[in-house]
């Protein structure tokens, strides 16, 4: 795993933490559905702009101190694993490979540092970071307006941006619809994984 720059992304200097498959030389747009009634695909569905499923993400495995997420590709193999550890002073989400929930299989966390007046602000660590002085990622911006951008560390280099996405699938299929257009050579699996975690953050108070 690469370890993020201060720089912006580049073909030597991509954002990789997931897997470098998902760090393409082109801007992507994805879209992310979430359904408000599921059986067994689980509560949100990852596609390309073509409609292609590249992710689906399995109902919550609640525990009496965790609850816990899969985000599986379109064959159902699990990417990484997404649990939240219930109680906490921030809402915190750590980021694992696969199902495993180890330590040493840790990929990264995030925590809000901000969720006041209707403006989300998320700090992401990358694993090597152990003192958490500085984040390696930040996402500010509207959840109410679903518009927030992801930056590289406490920089200005903007590495992914979501936004809502009002169509007639989103009313008919899901609850929310999102678009996030992920720059070039970033890893994109990761910054979905993100956006996903801020979504249970902010839906998770109401």
């Amino acid at each position: 795993m690469a370890e993020a720059s201060r720089t912006a992304p580049s073909p030597t200097n991509s954002v990789c933490v997931i897997g470098p498959q998902y760090c393409l030389p082109y801007p992507i747009e994805v879209g992310i559905v979430k359904k408000v009634m599921t059986i067994s695909d689980g509560n949100f569905v990852v596609m390309d702009a073509n409609g292609n499923i590249l992710f689906k993400v399995r109902g919550a495995l609640l525990t009496f101190v965790h609850e816990r997420r899969v985000m599986v590709d379109a064959t159902g193999n699990p990417i990484v694993t997404l649990r939240s550890k219930f109680r906490t002073v921030h809402d915190r989400w750590q980021v694992f490979r696969g199902e495993s929930t180890e330590q040493n299989n840790m990929l990264f966390s995030a925590k809000t540092s901000s969720i006041l007046y209707l403006k989300t602000k998320l700090h992401v660590f990358l694993v090597g970071n152990v003192t958490e002085d500085v984040c390696d990622f930040r996402v500010e911006g509207s959840w109410f307006d679903r518009s927030c951008v992801v930056y590289l560390g406490e920089t200005s280099t903007v590495v992914a941006q979501m936004k809502k996405k009002h169509t007639v699938g989103s009313v008919l299929l899901g609850k929310d619809n999102y678009t996030v257009t992920v720059h070039p050579y970033v890893d994109y699996a990761f910054m979905v994984a993100i956006i996903l975690i801020l979504d249970e953050i902010n839906h998770s108070g109401q």
